[in-house]
């Protein structure tokens, strides 16, 4: 049951996006209303799987990762040549929310996924979005060192979400660079730094897009990707904000718990972005399937769900007034009840 409502959730605005490239009018704009507001109605109603696990679902996995690059393609194809006025601004916001909300948790699962062809397909979906660098970034630094100093996309208390944005962007990009530097100069790895395929990629990509499309053409593609890019960190900033792991005596820190990222409850906005709102069990578990996340008891919970509080972040006066008082007294319950962490984690 709860695979079909996966598949529900993230099919149904790649359907209405492809038809509405061709189309315009209202089955385009319905597009980013099953993403971006569908869920506030569908939210407030019961869970229809209760809960209940499944299988993997590596299909949908893999189908989805495919649909992020033929949607793209699409997309600038539409807003170049057919889509005008009040279409095309629904385009931009219907297909990079697509890409932003459905396509990053879908890559996402794709790059912790072991299989190396899932992989691969996972890293060609963030070359895709011009994003390459957050496959390195993502796992050699933001995993091992989340709500630690030494991850530049974990955010502060009291930073501004639009000072983030490109801090966390080129803090991300050097952080990845240095760590898969770093494995090579150990000898860890043989293989050419990957920042290589990551840039040439980009640039094969960005000149194929203005062959076909123009300046236009690669103006729609640059900004599609920037749309995209800023979804995802905006859900970094949300999803870390002001959380931060202990240094115990030894200087390592500690593990990363139930109180190191934010979650939030939601069972169709979840379904919308492949249980990504489950957050903290996922840096417990990187290896974990989407579907089978848990909300473990203690977990730090936002107000409302991830979508939501994504808006409310990029109202940085907003957001401060709803967080800063709930970080403040999730910090006050951890200093209230000492954890222990055995399995702590070594500075770098």
């Amino acid at each position: 049951m709860r695979l079909i409502l996966y598949s529900f959730a993230t099919f149904l605005p790649a359907i209405l996006l492809v038809v509405g490239a061709f189309t315009g009018g209202w089955i385009l704009w319905a597009a980013p209303v099953t993403i971006g507001l569908m869920w506030i109605v569908m939210d407030q109603m019961p869970d229809p799987a209760d809960g209940s696990e499944l299988p993997v679902g590596d299909g949908l996995l893999v189908i989805l990762g495919f649909l992020q690059i033929t949607h793209m393609g699409l997309g600038v194809w539409a807003m170049t040549f057919n889509l005008h006025g009040f279409d095309w601004i629904m385009g931009m916001i219907g297909f990079g929310l697509f890409f932003g909300q459905v396509g990053n948790p879908a890559a996402h699962e794709l790059i912790h996924r072991s299989d190396r062809f899932m992989t691969r397909l996972g890293t060609l979906v963030y070359i895709n979005f011009l994003f390459g660098h957050h496959v390195s970034a993502h796992r050699l630094v933001h995993h091992p060192h989340v709500a630690t100093p030494h991850d530049p996309v974990s955010a502060t208390k009291g930073t501004n979400f639009w000072i983030y944005l490109p801090v966390a962007w080129w803090g991300s990009f050097l952080s990845g660079y240095k760590a898969e530097k770093a494995l090579r100069q150990r000898g860890a790895v043989r293989k050419r730094n990957p920042y290589v395929y990551y840039i040439g990629g980009e640039v094969i990509l960005l000149a194929l897009c203005f062959a076909l499309c123009g300046l236009w053409g690669l103006f729609i593609y640059v900004m599609l990707c920037a749309h995209t890019q800023a979804q995802m960190l905006v859900a970094d900033y949300v999803q870390h904000y002001g959380l931060r792991r202990r240094r115990l005596p030894n200087g390592r820190y500690e593990a990363a718990g139930p109180w190191h990222a934010w979650n939030s409850k939601g069972w169709y906005s979840s379904a919308v972005t492949l249980n990504a709102p489950r957050h903290s069990d996922h840096h417990a578990h990187p290896a974990r399937p989407y579907p089978q996340l848990t909300l473990p008891e203690g977990s730090a919970m936002l107000p409302a769900p991830l979508p939501a509080m994504a808006m409310l972040a990029m109202l940085p006066p907003f957001w401060k007034r709803v967080m800063d008082p709930r970080l403040a007294a999730l910090l006050d319950e951890q200093e209230a009840a000492p954890r222990v962490s055995p399995d702590a984690m070594p500075v770098h």
